[in-house]
C-alpha cells in the first residue's frame, strides 16, 4: 500500500491505517526509537504513542512524505521520554551523545526570532544535505537522525569504523563552515 492510501485510511478513521503504517514503517520506527531508548518495552511505548499522535494529527494535517513524518514523531517522542527519565542529563542514554556533538547548531530559543532561526538553519541544513554526496549524507544522517553508532553505520556501509568516525567529523565540520557561509550564528 502506497503512502497516499494510508493517509487516506487515516482520514477515513479507518484502523487500517494503524496496522498499515506498522506493517511499512514499524521496523523504521523500532529501529529509531531502539536506537535512542535502549529498551524494548520504551520502544514499544513509543512507537504506540507515535501511532497514537499520527491518529490524532490526520487529519486536518496531510503530511507530504508519511516516512519522514513518522521519523520527525517517533525520534522527537524517544527523546521527551529520554529527558522524562532523565536519562540525557545523566549520560545513560548513550546514542544521544550523537546530538550533543550537533547541539551547539542549534537555536535554543522558543520564541519568535528562535522559531525563525530555527527555519533558517533547517532550510540551510536541508541544502547542504542534497549536496553531499550519498554515502556521506547517509553517515550523516544515520549517525545525527537515527543515533546509529559508528559501528553500525560501519558495518552497514562495509567500511572501518574510523573510516565513518572521520567521514562523519569532516563532514559536520563542513556543515559548520556552510552556517557560518549562510549567515547563521552557531
Amino acid at each position: 500500500m502506497n503512502d497516499n492510501d494510508i493517509i487516506e485510511l487515516y482520514n477515513a478513521r479507518s484502523e487500517n491505517a494503524i496496522s498499515e503504517t506498522d506493517r511499512k514503517y514499524g521496523g523504521a520506527c523500532r529501529y529509531t526509537a531502539r536506537n535512542i531508548l535502549g529498551s524494548p518495552e520504551d520502544t514499544e511505548e513509543c512507537v504506540n504513542d507515535t501511532y497514537l499522535k499520527v491518529w490524532n494529527i490526520i487529519p486536518p494535517e496531510r503530511p507530504r512524505k508519511l516516512c519522514a513524518f513518522l521519523m520527525r514523531i517517533v525520534r522527537n517522542l524517544a527523546l521527551d521520554m529520554c529527558k522524562k527519565q532523565g536519562r540525557l542529563k545523566n549520560g545513560s542514554a548513550y546514542r544521544t551523545v550523537a546530538l550533543d556533538e550537533v547541539a551547539g547548531f542549534l537555536p535554543s530559543a522558543s520564541t519568535v526570532e528562535g522559531d525563525a532561526d530555527r527555519k533558517a538553519l533547517l532550510k540551510a541544513i536541508e541544502t547542504f544535505l542534497f549536496r553531499l554526496p550519498k554515502e556521506k549524507r547517509i553517515m550523516f544522517v544515520r549517525r545525527y537522525f537515527y543515533c546509529s553508532t559508528y559501528a553500525e553505520i560501519a558495518e552497514d556501509l562495509h567500511m572501518t569504523e574510523n573510516a565513518v568516525n572521520a567521514a562523519v567529523l569532516r563532514t559536520r565540520e563542513k556543515l559548520r563552515e556552510h552556517l557560518e557561509k549562510e549567515g547563521i550564528e552557531i
